[in-house]
């Protein structure tokens, strides 16, 4: 893997550009304890949150809901993630994901999407380790 040869640079700029756009995807991933922990935050009923916020992915799985533009649903107006501080597993290890991490040219190719991708301190290998495997990998 590239990534362990080459010093990856990564600081998050805050400009939302991670959260919207991506039509590949209609979901965003967040288990039980997750979404718990975000309806929680929010400080809404069960019923209300599933109704407004998870959308069923497949056999049973649900995500959070984005909306036609690919805009996360806890995206607000100036970009910026209503529960930052309950926010997923995806959302807090990117972009040190998997499918970005195969190769130079997936990096690169995030990097034209991401401002925060090639700006601040070096990441320390241990911990795009750490964020690989919490995504599994």
């Amino acid at each position: 893997m590239f990534y362990r040869k080459e010093k990856l640079r990564f600081q998050c700029t805050g400009c939302g550009m991670c959260c919207m756009g991506n039509n590949d995807d209609d979901y965003i991933a967040a288990d039980p304890h997750e979404q718990e922990r975000i309806r929680a935050f929010l400080g809404v009923t069960q019923q209300w949150f599933r109704r407004r916020y998870i959308v069923a992915v497949d056999h049973g799985t649900q995500g959070i809901r984005i909306d036609n533009s690919g805009r996360c649903a806890f995206l607000d107006r100036a970009n910026r993630c209503r529960i930052y501080a309950v926010r997923p597993r995806q959302c807090r290890t990117y972009p040190f994901w998997p499918e970005v991490l195969a190769n130079r040219s997936a990096w690169q190719a995030e990097a034209r999407q991401c401002e925060g991708i090639g700006r601040g301190t070096v990441i320390p290998l241990t911990r795009i380790k750490h964020a690989l495997k919490a995504s599994g990998d």
